[in-house]
C-alpha cells in the first residue's frame, strides 16, 4: 500500500509518494521544520524541531538532523549525503550553513556555522564553535577540533585538522561547484 506524506513547505505544500516510508519529520517543543521548495527527501532521513531550509536542499538516506536542543538553519542547494548527521549544541551553539554546501556521506557537523561554497567530505567531524568560511574544502576524514576557524579559500585535512594549502579555482568550479550542482540533479531522477 502506498502512503502519502505531506511536508510542510513554505510556499506550498507538494505531495511526496513514498512505498513503506520510515522518514521521520518531527515537530518537537513547538519547533516544526520548514522547507524551500524543490527539496529531496529520502525515506528513511530524520528531521526534527526546529530546521529551516532553502530551495533545492537534498537530505539522502538515513541521513538525520536534530533541530532539538538549538536551530539548525540551511541555505539553499545543500546537499547532506547519506548517513550524515547534523545536529546543535543545547543553548550554545546552533548549526548555520550557507548556499551550495555539500555535506559528505556519513560526516558529522555539529554546532557550527559553515559559510558559502563549502565541500565536507565523507566522514568528516566538524565540531561546535567553529567557523568554516566560504570556498573551502574540509577533507574525508578529516576532525575539525572545537573552536577552529577555517579561513577562506583552504583545504584542511587530517586529525585534528590542519590547512593542506590554498584551494584553486579550478576546485572550486571543479569539486565544490560540481558536486552540489550533481545532487540537484541526482535528486531530481527520484522525484519523476
Amino acid at each position: 500500500m502506498e502512503k502519502k506524506f505531506l511536508c510542510q513547505h513554505q510556499k506550498k505544500e507538494p505531495y511526496y509518494h513514498f512505498l513503506n516510508s520510515t522518514m521521520i519529520i518531527k515537530e518537537l517543543n513547538g519547533n516544526k521544520p520548514v522547507f524551500g521548495e524543490d527539496c529531496f527527501l529520502a525515506e528513511n532521513c530524520v528531521i526534527v524541531g526546529e530546521v529551516t531550509m532553502g530551495d533545492q536542499c537534498s537530505i539522502w538516506y538515513n541521513a538525520v538532523i536534530r533541530g532539538d536542543v538549538h536551530y539548525i538553519k540551511l541555505g539553499n542547494k545543500v546537499n547532506v549525503q547519506d548517513g550524515a548527521v547534523i545536529h546543535a549544541t543545547y543553548q550554545k551553539h546552533p548549526t548555520n550553513i550557507g548556499n551550495n554546501v555539500s555535506i559528505g556521506h556519513n560526516a558529522m557537523v555539529h554546532g557550527c556555522t559553515i559559510h558559502d561554497n563549502v565541500l565536507i567530505g565523507m566522514g568528516a567531524i566538524v565540531m561546535d564553535d567553529c567557523v568554516i568560511e566560504s570556498n573551502t574544502i574540509i577533507a574525508a576524514g578529516a576532525v575539525v577540533t572545537k573552536g577552529t576557524h577555517v579561513k577562506s579559500g583552504t583545504i584542511y585535512g587530517g586529525i585534528p585538522a590542519k590547512k593542506v594549502k590554498d584551494i584553486s579555482q579550478e576546485l572550486i568550479s571543479g569539486e565544490i561547484d560540481r558536486i552540489a550542482n550533481n545532487y540537484v540533479k541526482y535528486s531530481s531522477w527520484y522525484k519523476e
